[in-house]
């Protein structure tokens, strides 16, 4: 099977190519491989004096990408790691200084489908939502069933943006006193039978921002972000881009944030004044896309 038949849709993927431009015989890093659709396309661009570094977290998503590598033109490295490590990783590996970096928050098909990563309640799974299974890391099993009431609410407020967070907690506690929460449906059907019936069909699932809450948390994805862009200028060099593709409004504002301070330090421009959005037609064909948004900064 080729590896365009075997990956997931990547988001905004014509415009993220216009913004970062990539051009023969540069050096890319993509940050978050994921299913390979965009790393697959800057390679088009890099001919075969370019070289193209593509990482992610998930060493699932580094395996397969792996035996599609001579399917690509440019010198490519591929790696096992957070894109928040990706200054480190440029020492370590001897990596040139990239003309382009892309990082796209969001999560793979792969992920979403597969039931035993405990990511989306679709299909009932162990609570896991670990993008690495490294030692140490905890689980949203361990979370749901050993934080304090206080300190589930505050997790699914302040990453979630759940106007039910306080309830929702103190029904979870109270289930858990009988019986451990462990797999993504149990979850799913203790935050449902904490919100009020007439919430129960609105447009999403009612368990779906705790759920996302529970999975920024356990990776500390708003962190590695943050890390990422507090050392973008040892990065790039002069005239190098970096493009960042959110999927919710914090994700956004920390992007926002960050690429604002290094204008106003006079360290380059931005690139999209205003954060770039899938047009209707990807919306109807991919509708994972919806909530994207694409920002882009230049260093001069």
């Amino acid at each position: 099977m080729s590896l365009a038949s075997n990956m997931h849709k990547p988001v905004l993927l014509h415009e993220t190519i216009q913004i970062l431009n990539p051009q023969e015989g540069e050096c890319f890093i993509d940050g978050t491989l994921g299913g390979g659709g965009h790393t697959r396309e800057i390679a088009k661009y890099l001919g075969k004096k370019g070289t193209l570094v593509a990482l992610d977290w998930d060493n699932d998503a580094v395996s397969k990408f792996k035996t599609h590598t001579n399917e690509l033109a440019p010198k490519t490295i591929i790696l096992q790691g957070n894109y928040a490590d990706i200054p480190d990783l440029i020492k370590e590996e001897k990596i040139p200084q990239p003309q382009g970096i892309l990082v796209d928050l969001g999560f793979s098909s792969d992920q979403i489908e597969a039931a035993e990563r405990g990511f989306s309640f679709r299909e009932d799974g162990p609570l896991d939502m670990r993008y690495a299974r490294e030692e140490g890391m905890m689980t949203a099993a361990e979370v749901v069933n050993g934080y304090k009431e206080g300190e589930l609410a505050q997790i699914f407020k302040e990453y979630g943006e759940e106007s039910f967070a306080r309830v929702i907690a103190a029904h979870i506690v109270e289930v858990r006193r009988k019986e451990r929460i462990m797999t993504t449906r149990e979850l799913a059907d203790v935050v449902q039978d904490a919100i009020p019936a007439k919430y129960h069909h609105e447009r999403i699932h009612p368990a779906t921002k705790v759920f996302q809450a529970l999975r920024i948390f356990v990776n500390r994805e708003f962190e590695n972000i943050e890390k990422l862009l507090l050392h973008i200028e040892e990065c790039l060099p002069k005239g190098g881009r970096i493009a960042i593709i959110s999927f919710h409004s914090l994700e956004d504002r920390i992007v926002k944030k960050a690429f604002q301070k290094l204008v106003k330090e006079k360290k380059g421009t931005l690139l999209t004044k205003k954060p770039i959005i899938p047009s209707e037609e990807e919306e109807k064909e991919n509708p994972r896309s919806r909530s994207a948004k694409l920002r882009a900064f230049l260093r001069t």
